[in-house]
């Protein structure tokens, strides 16, 4: 019920496992989070994970900066997300846009925050969680959208409204796509496993249309 990255989660697929499944994921989660607290929730098969960005201004206000795939990734973690989610249908996109506003609007929202949901093979999405935080993928917003959330963050917890520093949904267009790929140290000879030690070569990609996000440089020491 707590933490994230992938830890704390197990697959069920037969009913005899369920028992020491949920004691497994609630073990991990405990060593790794204070709580071992779990909840038992669908299996979606050969999903897409797409998410949405929104900005809450808590007065009854929340926008969507549209939405993010999030699909490719290992262990349970993001390496590769999209903006916005073109490839999938326009339909399904704005129902799973209407739902984060639903939801975010509910509880009278406020901050930046990811409305995260999977999408199944058949265009049906099931609600996951509200990261209420600014994420390392938006970035990819900011892109597209060319507004700049950590900015309009800040500006709200100052107690601007939405409209006060101009984010009104129907001006909020996504022109373009952008593409976060994030650089993690493993080791290929250990089936990717986490690698620690010191960079030997470090140079970052240069040139138009690019965006580093990221602190490396030679000699830094990997711990």
């Amino acid at each position: 019920a707590k933490g994230g990255g992938g830890k704390g989660m197990r697959v069920v697929r037969k009913k005899e496992d369920l028992v020491s499944l949920f004691n497994a994921a609630s073990s991990e989660a405990l060593a790794s989070f204070g709580d071992g607290g779990c909840f038992v929730e669908r299996f979606v098969t050969d999903a897409k994970h797409v998410e949405v960005q929104v900005i809450g201004d808590g007065k009854g206000n929340v926008v969507h900066l549209w939405e993010r795939d999030c699909s490719v990734q290992r262990r349970h973690q993001k390496i590769v997300e999209i903006a916005p989610a073109c490839h999938h249908p326009m339909e399904v996109r704005q129902a799973v846009l209407d739902d984060a506003l639903k939801i975010t609007k509910a509880c009278n929202y406020k901050n930046a925050g990811t409305v995260e949901f999977l999408v199944d093979d058949q265009g049906r999405h099931y609600f996951m969680e509200v990261n209420p935080r600014v994420q390392v993928e938006h970035t990819v917003t900011e892109q597209v959208t060319g507004i700049d959330i950590v900015q309009s963050t800040f500006l709200i917890a100052g107690g601007a409204s939405l409209e006060e520093i101009g984010l009104v949904q129907e001006k909020i267009i996504p022109r373009g796509v952008a593409m976060q790929c994030r650089i993690t140290t493993e080791d290929p000879a250990k089936d990717f496993a986490p690698s620690t030690g010191m960079l030997d070569v470090c140079r970052h990609s240069v040139g138009p249309g690019l965006r580093i996000d990221g602190y490396s440089y030679p000699g830094m020491v990997v711990q």
